[in-house]
């Protein structure tokens, strides 16, 4: 039997060594395990990297502050032919590895993201508190994007898609790295959402600062597109893009 595709995790961390270590207990107990886990130390003042290190993960450090600039720094550092990333303080599923890969098995894909529900706050609003956040997002991020968008919570890519946009994307602390790499990639790669509760994260993302400042980034990373990808220029040249795609694929 051949054997699969490379596969990488990629987990930025910044001060989130209890989280760390959780979420590390979760890929460890993967039906698919990864073949490495990049851990990018962000420049923490705790012990995550010594967390990292325990657990059997290769720590990369990246001294320039902000998400973007360690998601980067792992991505690049990464060896995986596949590269599926999450954040420090989410919880996947047991099947959350093997249901990614399954993804990216379709070769006219090259990038899937999923949701996801919240793992602590009042436990009859967990559910229902994480489908408004994302519903929100979505509602927001859609229509900015022209299709759907990635959540760096839970996503992956192929390594020939990170090293096409590579050098496009913003690495600004103020922008949101997930949706800048989604208007980077969603021009000339297809992006997919995958069903299913396969993921699980802190609630602390609706703490009414972080929500303020989550929100502010997002509309940041936005204007950091324009005018170039003003919405409706943006679909027209995603018309365009898709309507090559088509005649491609008819000519074969």
């Amino acid at each position: 039997m051949p054997a699969g595709p490379l596969v990488s995790v990629v987990i930025p961390v910044l001060d989130d060594g209890p989280h760390l270590w959780r979420c590390l207990r979760a890929l460890a107990a993967q039906t698919l395990i990864a073949d490495e886990i990049v851990v990018v130390d962000n420049d923490s003042t705790d012990d995550s990297a010594d967390i990292a290190r325990a657990a059997g993960a290769r720590v990369v450090f990246c001294g320039e502050r902000g998400i973007p600039a360690a998601t980067a720094t792992g991505y690049d550092a990464a060896r995986g032919e596949l590269i599926l990333r999450l954040d420090a303080d989410s919880l996947p599923a047991p099947t959350w590895i093997a249901t990614m890969v399954e993804a990216l098995a379709d070769p006219d894909v090259d990038a899937v993201t999923g949701g996801a529900v919240f793992h602590d706050g009042p436990r009859s609003q967990r559910v229902t508190m994480a489908r408004a956040f994302l519903g929100t997002y979505n509602a927001f991020a859609f229509p900015a994007l022209g299709h759907t968008p990635l959540w760096g919570s839970n996503m992956a890519f192929r390594r020939a898609a990170w090293d096409a946009v590579r050098h496009e994307v913003h690495l600004d602390p103020e922008v949101h790295d997930d949706l800048d790499l989604a208007y980077h990639l969603g021009l000339r790669h297809r992006i997919r959402r995958v069903p299913g509760r396969h993921m699980r994260v802190s609630s602390r993302t609706v703490e009414p600062r972080r929500f303020v400042r989550c929100f502010r980034r997002g509309a940041g990373t936005v204007f950091a597109h324009w005018p170039r990808d003003i919405p409706p220029v943006r679909w027209a040249r995603l018309a365009r893009a898709r309507r090559r795609a088509a005649g491609t694929g008819a000519a074969r």
